[in-house]
């Protein structure tokens, strides 16, 4: 029998060989094989197809929430905003959204010009009423007093020709050129101090309004009442609004069982 150097015997030496050698092989063929498989997939996942994305394929930025454009002619699902549990649901207070023009100017030329009154005892007791309440608050500088006068729901002052959103004392306050909102407490007093007109009388649309200008035009004051309209507007103002062709600051109105309808300020 041949020994190797080892001192084996050399068939021995060889069947070993033989085993470790065919027991290698195919291990090393299913490791090139999973190698294979692992990279295929790799380049399949990175690559993702251009002709069918997956269906939760997702580009938009992280965070976002917002799902990219789709293909044309396709609109894109609108993205769920979150809210939160402890954030309370916006109200916005409740007005009329249609006054039916009452508190747009009625300067009308070709009217007879109406009786411009200064007497606050010819008031009917409810307008006289909601009239002084209002200039007490504003004297008070305390702009929260307006708040029980304006009121809420369908009968809320009028703030604005349009619709208001949020508080209406905040919003009164974003008028303001201070922050306290005694700058427009000002110019509520001041306007309720002028004279006043009588409009639409024994109809639906029944008012007093403070000042009278705005049912006066303005081509129609003589001198006395420009220095009166002065006290509440700037002769740039007058001019501007002499090119508009009527009154169009701020302006009170209150219906004839005393609630105050308005004010406000634009065309």
């Amino acid at each position: 029998m041949n020994f190797s150097m080892s001192g084996q015997p050399r068939g021995l030496v060889l069947s070993i060989r033989l085993a470790v050698f065919c027991a290698a092989v195919p291990l090393a063929l299913c490791l090139a094989g999973s190698a294979a498989y692992a990279l295929s997939e790799i380049k399949r996942e990175d690559l993702p197809s251009p002709v069918a994305p997956p269906p939760d394929d997702n580009m938009s930025p992280p965070g976002t929430g917002v799902p990219m454009p789709g293909p044309l002619g396709t609109t894109p699902p609108a993205a769920s905003q979150p809210t939160s549990p402890d954030e309370p649901e916006q109200v916005e207070p409740e007005g009329p959204t249609d006054d039916g023009g009452m508190a747009n100017p009625r300067a009308d030329p070709d009217e007879p010009l109406p009786e411009v009154v200064y007497d606050l005892g010819t008031l009917p007791e409810p307008v006289r009423r909601m009239h002084d309440l209002i200039v007490e608050a504003c004297k008070s500088g305390d702009i929260e007093r307006l708040r029980p006068l304006i009121g809420k729901g369908d009968t809320m002052t009028q703030l604005s020709l349009s619709e208001i959103e949020g508080d209406p004392i905040t919003f009164l306050k974003g008028l303001s050129g201070d922050a306290e909102g005694q700058e427009i407490l000002a110019i509520m007093e001041e306007v309720l101090n002028a004279g006043y007109v009588h409009v639409d009388a024994g109809t639906p649309q029944e008012l007093y309004v403070w000042p009278y200008f705005f049912a006066v035009p303005l081509d129609k004051l003589d001198a006395r009442q420009r220095v009166e309209l002065f006290k509440i507007v700037t002769a740039g103002d007058y001019d501007s609004m002499k090119q508009f062709g009527a009154y169009i600051f701020y302006r009170v109105g209150i219906t004839p069982d005393g609630q105050w309808a308005f004010f406000v300020a634009g065309d």
